[in-house]
């Protein structure tokens, strides 16, 4: 006959084990509540972010200013050979207003430069960077914008499914063509994709050109940066979208 320290052991042992399956039943993703293939709840577990109060705990994302602190990537002239405008100040001036626009709709965002230290092992829901094209003429189809998902996490498959949310969402509200013949080999390896925790799913956007579409990105930052944030939200909670990734 079973001892009553015994019994007392396995009752508390019974009783621990159905409040976990309590807790997990809790958590599990439930129709219309995905995030980016995790409920909410189970996603913030799993990348805890705490505010700087240590208050409560928020979705990170980390948005990369393309060039920001290492060099000014392409770079525009006037008809005198004098410096105009670089893509560095193009993609901070958008990068910075993403920031800001995801803040407002409560998440957690990190403003990374190009090298930034804090890109060896990060960890975020979703990492974007964002670039910009030639300030060169190349012909009249040089206008538009590209996105390149990174291909070496744990799961390809969430990567692409963020770069088709960019992709479907800056279309959308900016109006830009999709400009998928010129996306490289430096896009789909690019370096942060290799440096960030493998779990951190990442893409690159290259939201114009410097020629064709100057216009339109100086003057419209507003809606360049609203397309990527809806890219984002997109992929964070696991809305709709019609397009596929470009392979």
């Amino acid at each position: 006959m079973p001892s009553k320290t015994g019994s007392w052991s396995l009752f508390f042992r019974i009783l621990g084990m159905a409040f976990l399956l309590a807790t997990v039943f809790t958590l599990w993703p439930r129709p219309g509540q995905n995030f980016g293939g995790w409920n909410p709840s189970l996603a913030l577990l799993l990348t805890p972010v705490a505010s700087p109060q240590g208050e409560t705990t928020r979705i990170r994302i980390g948005i990369v200013s393309g060039h920001m602190g290492n060099d000014s990537g392409a770079v525009c002239y006037d008809g005198n050979g004098n410096v105009t405008l670089t893509e560095a100040e193009v993609n901070q001036r958008i990068a910075s207003l993403v920031q800001k626009k995801l803040q407002e709709r409560g998440l957690e965002v990190d403003l990374l430069q190009e090298f930034d230290t804090r890109l060896n092992g990060y960890r975020a829901v979703a990492l974007v960077s964002i670039h910009n094209d030639s300030c060169e003429y190349i012909n009249e189809q040089a206008t538009g914008f590209k996105v390149a998902a990174a291909s070496n996490g744990y799961d390809p498959n969430r990567a692409a499914r963020l770069a088709a949310c960019l992709q479907d969402r800056y279309q959308r509200v900016t109006g830009l063509p999709f400009h998928p013949n010129t996306i490289t080999r430096d896009m789909r390896e690019y370096h942060a994709f290799s440096e960030i925790d493998p779990g951190t799913v990442a893409a690159i956007i290259e939201t114009g050109f410097l020629y064709l579409d100057r216009d339109y990105l100086l003057n419209h930052t507003g809606q360049v940066a609203e397309g990527i944030v809806e890219g984002v939200l997109c992929f964070v909670y696991n809305e709709n979208i019609e397009t596929t990734p470009v392979p």
